[in-house]
């Protein structure tokens, strides 16, 4: 019996300390090379990114004109094949990692399945070698140094059976672990090729504005900016009847049909946040305006920037801008179920539909410089939703759209809510 103790003590020692996962050694190394090689080759593409967007900033300070327009296109569409490059790569760098991930789990389900054999063997080893109780085997030794050496490999084997169930336990909260990061790095994964769709998209809507330009310009810096003057007189003549209309209404505003003024209330709209013009009276709106205020804040955007709700709600207005230079182009109008509603102008394209539900942070449209804009950027403004109206408004070139209009007092400042 004391024979079979030690055999089974043995038996557990070698399984629990010489066990070393060596399935996945090779294509472990392999895996951790590309990735570091992946990782130097991001940082590479993000400074790419970074010396695109001083390029861009530089070309936004200067005076708009037909050459600044299209090298301004030309370069945000650099920067676009740079950011799509460097999410193909963070999409490769993750699915190594999920890899890598992999042949973990399989490591310890391999030391798992080890252990929990060696635990059962030694269980029925015992079941089946105690026939004499050890009291028994000790009180029948022929001497006392035998009797210890019986507790001692007793004592001995309980140990070692109690260390081998530890690290099974171990073993299997690593494995969740493991098989938790493997969820979360699939997610990422999921995020990243959404977001490589969203940038191929941006980058077909840069290419169809830069050929539209061209087209409607013939490449003539006279046509540009016949163009652009269009766009200013049109954006005076709307802001004029709108400031009419809006002067007429009435509203008695109750602020406690709003939530109160705080950060965080809205999440920003762009994933990079640049503001031109903020809202209200400044000496800029005082010289841009008929009303001499900003109805709400505009953020640089340039064409194809993924713009976001603000916050959840439903989408009660949808103007895909079919009337060239009129009003604020394509927009997309959501109310929200605490009283506010918010306006995203002057867009490229929209991704939703009228009626339907958005959740914040989803893609509704894409920035542009559709309407009265002489520029790319993103017009946001902020309702008391309740107050909202819609007006018949007729464009310079005889056109009727609908418009929102709300009281001033139902115009609130985006900033505050942000």
């Amino acid at each position: 019996m004391n024979r079979t103790r030690l055999v089974v003590f043995l038996f557990l020692g070698i399984s629990l300390f010489s066990f070393t996962p060596i399935a996945f050694a090779q294509s472990a190394d392999e895996l951790q090379a590309q990735i570091d090689a992946n990782n130097n080759q991001l940082d590479a593409i993000k400074a790419d990114i970074a010396a695109y967007q001083k390029q861009l900033d530089a070309l936004g300070e200067k005076k708009s004109t037909l050459q600044s327009t299209i090298s301004s296109l030309t370069i945000s569409q650099k920067q676009l094949a740079s950011q799509i490059q460097l999410t193909q790569s963070q999409i490769a760098s993750v699915n190594l990692q999920i890899r890598q991930l992999t042949n973990s789990i399989g490591d310890k389900e391999t030391s798992i399945s080890s252990d929990q054999d060696a635990i059962a063997k030694a269980v029925r080893v015992v079941a089946t070698s105690e026939e004499t109780p050890l009291i028994t085997s000790l009180i029948s030794s022929n001497s006392l140094g035998e009797a210890w050496r019986l507790a001692d490999e007793m004592t001995q084997f309980n140990q070692a059976l109690g260390d081998n169930i530890n690290h099974l336990r171990v073993a299997r909260t690593q494995l969740a672990s493991n098989r938790d990061a493997v969820t979360k790095a699939k997610a990422d994964l999921v995020v990243l090729q959404n977001d490589l769709s969203l940038q191929k998209k941006s980058v077909d809507i840069q290419k169809t504005a830069q050929q539209k330009l061209l087209a409607d310009t013939k490449n003539q810096e006279s046509t540009y900016q016949k163009i652009v003057a269009n766009k200013k007189a049109e954006e005076a003549a709307f802001e004029a009847t709108v400031f009419e209309l809006e002067s007429r209404l009435q509203y008695a505003f109750d602020p406690s049909h709003i939530p109160p003024v705080g950060k965080g209330i809205l999440r920003w709209p762009l994933s990079v946040i640049s503001i031109t013009q903020q809202f209200g009276k400044t000496s800029s709106s005082q010289r841009l305006y008929v009303s001499g205020t900003h109805n709400g804040v505009d953020f640089r955007a340039f064409i194809g920037t993924p713009v976001r709700a603000a916050l959840s709600g439903a989408v009660v207005a949808v103007n895909y801008g079919a009337v060239q230079n009129c009003q604020y182009g394509k927009w997309v109008l959501i109310k929200h179920p605490n009283g506010l509603a918010t306006l995203y102008a002057h867009l490229s394209d929209i991704s939703v539909q009228k009626g339907s539900a958005v959740v914040t942070g989803q893609v509704i449209g894409f920035s542009g410089d559709t309407g009265y804009a002489t520029g790319p950027h993103l017009h946001l403004s902020l309702y008391l939703a309740e107050a909202i109206s819609f007006k018949q408004y007729q464009c310079k070139s005889g056109a009727v759209v609908n418009i929102p209009v709300a009281p001033p007092a139902a115009y609130l400042d985006p900033l505050a809510y942000l």
